[in-house]
């Protein structure tokens, strides 16, 4: 991989993990504020570890992408797919849900929905290199 393509998916996963980290702890603390602030308070789940959890699975994957940032990216290649693969679980599923009618607010499908399926395209696209990379 060239020096230049290494800096860019470094970036990437930089600006994914700030991404996740700032999602995950403002879900596992501030989730009322949060939905307040799209307007949807009416929405919360009556017990609010729901969100308390889901935000800790978004900050724990944020962790892993400043992980795969600073290591080395062949090394990380496992770890990148996992990422690949939340990226797509999370894309596709307010997909779904927001094509149903189902997402409470136009935000969750369409500004969360539409980065990470821009995420799971760009990280996919890492991935895909560095197997060729590594099959020599």
């Amino acid at each position: 991989m060239s020096p230049v393509k290494e800096k860019y998916y470094r970036s990437l996963f930089t600006l994914s993990a700030v991404y996740d980290v700032l999602l995950g702890v403002t879900f596992m603390f501030f989730a009322e504020r949060a939905f307040a602030a799209l307007g949807i308070s009416d929405k919360l789940p009556a017990i609010r570890g729901y969100l308390t959890l889901l935000g800790a699975f978004v900050l724990v994957i944020g962790i892993a992408y400043f992980l795969i940032a600073r290591g080395d990216l062949k090394r990380n290649v496992d770890l990148i797919l996992v990422g690949v693969l939340y990226k797509l679980a999370y894309a596709g599923t307010a997909f779904y849900y927001w094509y149903q009618g189902h997402l409470p607010h136009v935000a969750f499908g369409a500004l969360f929905g539409v980065a990470d399926a821009v995420f799971f395209v760009l990280m996919a696209e890492c991935y895909m290199l560095l197997k060729r990379e590594i099959k020599g």
